[in-house]
């Protein structure tokens, strides 16, 4: 009996080890198999569902390859000025660089148009097509944050509209050249285009208190009617989150630093943009503290503004209107602007006759432009020659001086953003 039930035992035993033992395996196979799998899906899931950001498709354009670069200019002017905006233009004029021109809605509209119908006259112009008025003018206030939202509102135009151009320059109506557009690109043409000529300093001093701290309102952010800025009671700290920087309004700016202003893809100039909304002369800081606090730009800058600028020492709201007194000075400076001048100011036929050799029309022949024998040739007869070809006068020689003192100064990386 004992022997037949041991026996019976055997018979189901057998079986149930190796059930056993093969559910063990397909178990084992299983989870295996299921764990390389997940893996692998894992694997593939995390590389597939990278975030694809818009800014990781924006960047800085590389610099222009041409050897010979390109200028955009903003000349801008307010009531009055259209005279002397359409002389500066002439004497800025040439087919490599492109031009905006503003007055902003202080003139009248009567003023404003008659810019138009310049521009839109003018053979020159009119053959080349690389002047543009900005119709939909701006009320800039003196000293306000609307002088910055003007300036890059030319900014964002010229980058729209103006093609392949290396930098920016801004001027007004009182500014003028003191050599020519030829000299000027010849002597930019040796140099790095990624460089920032923008005069700065973070030893802000005493407009820690009367320009950081005090907060101010621009009306021309909100009104048609121009009026001067006010001050509101309270104060406020300065910044921690980025350092203060101050200087010069008036600047040449890379090509790839403008895109970054305009652009956007990082939020820092328009945090910086929504605090000098509020600071007195802002113009004279926003720039500076951009390009001072953004880690791939601050070491492209050249502390120097290009100008001629006659201040009061210690300087007072506003320098010096220049005259015939000042003009050994201007050349002596090396600079190739100068301001600031009044209207009609008899200096200025000085600088077009003895530094630009303008012509009767205002113009400033170089290799690109010729009237041929005729002398008294007028503008639809000029010959547009080759316009890379360029003939540097004794003003490139001061140019040249004064760039390359400031690129071999000793202190030169010291004085970049300190």
């Amino acid at each position: 009996m004992e022997t037949s039930k041991a026996q019976k035992k055997k018979k189901w035993f057998l079986p149930l080890v190796l059930s056993l033992l093969l559910s063990t395996f397909l178990i084992f196979i299983t989870v295996f198999t299921s764990s390389s799998s997940a893996s692998r899906l894992y694997k593939a899931h995390v590389r597939n569902d990278i975030p694809h950001f818009v800014e990781s498709k924006l960047k800085v354009s590389d610099t222009n390859k041409d050897p010979v670069p390109r200028l955009a200019y903003l000349i801008s002017g307010s009531m009055g000025d259209g005279e002397s905006l359409k002389r500066t233009l002439k004497a800025l004029y040439h087919p490599r660089n492109q031009y905006a021109v503003h007055l902003d809605l202080e003139a009248s509209a009567e003023e404003r148009l008659e810019l138009v119908r310049f521009v839109r006259n003018e053979p020159m112009f009119e053959k080349l097509g690389n002047v543009r008025v900005v119709v939909r003018a701006n009320l800039v206030t003196y000293r306000g944050p609307t002088m910055v939202t003007n300036t890059l509102h030319a900014a964002a135009i010229l980058l729209k509209e103006g093609g392949k151009w290396d930098w920016f320059i801004n001027l007004s109506a009182s500014d003028y050249p003191l050599v020519t557009q030829d000299d000027m690109l010849h002597v930019l043409s040796s140099i790095p285009r990624t460089l920032n000529f923008i005069e700065h300093t973070s030893d802000i001093g005493w407009k820690e208190y009367q320009r950081a701290k005090p907060v101010i309102i621009d009306p021309g952010l909100y009104s048609v009617q121009k009026s001067d800025v006010f001050w509101v009671t309270e104060k406020r700290s300065v910044p921690s989150a980025y350092k203060l920087f101050t200087g010069s309004a008036w600047m040449m700016l890379s090509r790839p630093f403008v895109e970054y202003m305009v652009w956007g893809w990082d939020n820092l100039p328009r945090i910086v943009l929504m605090y000098y909304a509020n600071f007195l002369s802002s113009p004279e800081g926003y720039f500076h503290t951009v390009i001072c606090n953004a880690e791939e730009f601050r070491n492209t800058t050249v502390s120097h503004d290009l100008h001629f600028i006659s201040w009061d020492n210690p300087p007072k709201q506003h320098p010096h209107f220049l005259t015939a007194d000042d003009y050994q000075r201007m050349v002596d400076s090396n600079a190739p602007f100068a301001r600031k001048f009044g209207r009609n100011e008899s200096v200025l036929s000085k600088i077009d006759s003895e530094l630009l050799g303008c012509n009767a029309d205002g113009y400033v022949p170089g290799g690109w432009l010729s009237t041929g024998a005729n002398a008294n040739a007028t503008l639809p007869d000029y010959t547009i020659k080759n316009v890379t070809t360029l003939r540097p006068g004794p003003g490139a020689e001061r140019l040249k001086r004064l760039i390359t003192g400031l690129l071999s100064a000793e202190d030169f990386h010291a004085k970049q953003c300190t």
